[in-house]
């Protein structure tokens, strides 16, 4: 029976490095966030460290604003990272596209132990011997130059080929314990020598990514369940790269579940809308709600209980307690957690997030004046026990701070035949106010509308509520009253009285 490899690590503690290593292609996910996030709960966890590194090699794909787009994202996270891109480090640079030289030190000593070998194989030759030897086509390639003659690579040499360099797989089973998954052995044989070099001499990501993790000192390799089937890969080149002196140990590795869509039983996929970070940044997510909902993504910190703090998240949080079945996103929890911490915010500093938002949907028409900064601030907690997300209160506040109001068609098909009785019945009751507050208001309005005309409340703040905001949900209406002060008061409500027909 196979043993895992006894040059495993057992760091622990502050001994634990994690990494995050994203390629900068595209928008950030939330697949890719929450790796971040079970990376950086680890490492805070633990008392160990994170590192964030960029692995960017794919001159193709990779840029810089998708670079820029990773840090702003888990900037705005409150992500952070103890060493790697923008911070430093002893192990830099934290970029592969900068560590070319480092990468060729590490070939040399994998040529020098022996660990790799010259390959000439074309796929085409690959393909005919593995049909001439009776062997299917997709087992792909055959060891053949494993233990090819100095005189048969010069003759290759001399027919101007260029030698890939593959890894000598060892000839016996592979084994690792994963910290999600538990225990899986990759039988002898059950994979050829693969490249880790191509014919120009540029290393490819399967010898780059274990080398990073092994010069940088990484204990535990956190990542997706996607990523799996490469470990066995990377258990070989990890006891080569310790043989020729590279590293020490080999990392734990634990693989996460999927992260699948609303419907069906596919991983989430990028275009997906649920998938676009900035997307819920932008719909009003915060950060405390998004990261509380994506911690549930394959973990729970108990029976019955969905919203907690991030501090609770990382005293709690450990990767062996990660539930290796896929997760499934659901936008509707994901928004009542999102609620429930704007609720749990101070008052302040709610009203201080919801200040960009109003800006974005022009509510302010250009910049917002001190005035209307002030009218925000006294206006916000009308709407905090009521929004699940930022992005709904420029739609609920918006009427403080127009000039004109634009009646919700089905608003209007709402009202009561005797709207504009109504309408003339809150004037004549609030004209005869001398303080203008939320008690006086609605003890007059109650007086006017419920007793003197005989209507239920239901019925009889309807109108008004039009009036002051053209929608049929708003803030609570008296206090709504207050903040557009006594004159725009009872000038909407005569204007949606005379705009009514007669």
């Amino acid at each position: 029976m196979a043993t895992p490899d006894p040059r495993t690590t057992t760091a622990s503690g502050s001994d634990v490095r994690v990494r995050f290593c994203p390629s900068p292609t595209g928008l950030p996910h939330v697949g890719m966030v929450r790796t971040a996030l079970y990376n950086w709960a680890y490492a805070r966890h633990t008392g160990g460290k994170l590192v964030f590194r960029i692995e960017d090699t794919d001159a193709a794909r990779d840029s810089e604003e998708s670079f820029r787009q990773l840090v702003d994202a888990l900037t705005w996270l409150k992500i952070d990272w103890d060493e790697g891109v923008e911070v430093g480090g002893p192990h830099g640079p934290y970029r592969q596209s900068q560590r070319g030289d480092i990468y060729q030190s590490v070939i040399e000593k994998l040529k020098a132990s022996g660990a790799v070998y010259e390959s000439y194989s074309t796929a085409e030759e690959i393909d005919a011997r593995n049909e001439a030897n009776g062997r299917a086509k997709q087992l792909g390639y055959d060891n053949f130059d494993r233990d090819l003659t100095e005189e048969q690579r010069a003759a290759f040499r001399a027919e101007g080929r260029q030698p890939a360099l593959r890894l000598r797989v060892p000839d016996e089973d592979l084994t690792y314990v994963d910290l999600i998954r538990g225990e899986v052995t990759f039988p002898a044989g059950s994979f050829p020598d693969f490249v880790v070099v191509r014919p120009n001499g540029a290393p490819l990501y399967t010898l780059v990514n274990p080398v990073d993790d092994a010069l940088m000192g990484i204990t535990h390799v956190l990542r997706g369940e996607d990523l799996m089937p490469s470990t066995a890969r990377q258990l070989a080149l990890y006891g080569a790269l310790i043989d020729a002196g590279v590293t020490t140990f080999v990392p734990r590795f634990a693989h996460m579940p999927l992260v699948l869509g609303e419907t069906g039983n596919k991983k989430l996929s990028k275009r997906d809308p649920q998938a676009d970070l900035f997307l819920h940044r932008e719909r009003g997510f915060i950060h405390e709600g998004l990261l509380n909902y994506l911690a549930l993504l394959g973990w729970s910190i108990g029976p019955d209980r969905d919203v907690f703090s991030l501090e609770e998240f990382t005293a709690a949080f450990d990767i062996v307690n990660v539930n290796p079945n896929p997760a499934r996103f659901d936008q509707k929890k994901a928004e009542s957690i999102n609620g429930d911490h704007i609720r749990k915010l101070d008052g302040k500093d709610f009203a201080e997030r919801i200040l960009p938002y109003l800006a974005a949907a022009d509510v302010f028409a250009g910049e917002p004046t001190h005035e209307q900064i002030v009218l925000a601030f006294r206006a916000a907690p009308l709407v905090q026990e009521r929004v699940q997300l930022l992005g709904e209160v420029p739609g609920m506040l918006g009427f403080l701070f127009a000039d004109l109001v634009s009646y919700d068609e089905d608003a209007l098909k709402g009202l009561p035949a005797n709207a504009g009785q109504v309408l003339m019945a809150c004037v004549a009751a609030l004209e005869r106010l001398e303080t203008f507050t939320p008690e006086a208001i609605q003890d007059a309005l109650s007086a006017a509308l419920v007793e003197g005309l005989g209507l239920k409340p239901r019925v009889a703040y309807g109108p008004p509520r039009v009036a002051l905001t053209g929608r049929r949900v708003s803030p609570p209406l008296f206090e709504s009253m207050e903040l557009l002060g006594k004159d725009e008061t009872l000038r909407r409500l005569r204007a949606l009285a005379e705009f009514l027909p007669a």
